[in-house]
This record gives C-alpha cells, sequence and structure tokens, in this order.
C-alpha cells in the first residue's frame, strides 16, 4: 500500500488517518493508534469516532526520526 503526501505547505486543518501516519514512519497502524493514547501523539476525534492527526504536527515529528541509510 502506498500513500502519496504531498510534500508542499498545508493549510492548518489538514489531517491523517492512522494508516497514513503509520505509512510515514513505517510502522503499523496500531503502533500510532497506541502512541495517541500514550499521549505522544494528538488525535482529533471524528463524529463516528475515529482519530486522525494534524498534518503539520506529523511532519514536525518526522524531522527528529533518522532515515534509513541505503547500502550500508
Amino acid at each position: 500500500m502506498s500513500v502519496d503526501i504531498p510534500a508542499a505547505p498545508l493549510s492548518q486543518g489538514s489531517l491523517l488517518t492512522p494508516g497514513e501516519v503509520a505509512v510515514l514512519f513505517r510502522v503499523d497502524p496500531k503502533t500510532v493508534t497506541r502512541w495517541a493514547q500514550a499521549g505522544k501523539l494528538s488525535a482529533v476525534r471524528t463524529l463516528g469516532g475515529h482519530r486522525r492527526f494534524h498534518e503539520a504536527e506529523v511532519r514536525q515529528l518526522l524531522t527528529g526520526v533518522p532515515q534509513q541509510r541505503i547500502g550500508q
């Protein structure tokens, strides 16, 4: 599963699903949910009770994640 999320400046209101966040961090969506439950990542609840994450916050957290090195 590949999700392309534009790297262009986004509006403050852009929200991501746990699956989209999981793809960016290369983890399982359940891990993203656990991060939200632990308070490591803030989430907004939809009317249906689903979690959504602010893209700006996720992108800011991604800057602190070491990149995988290829060829070493």
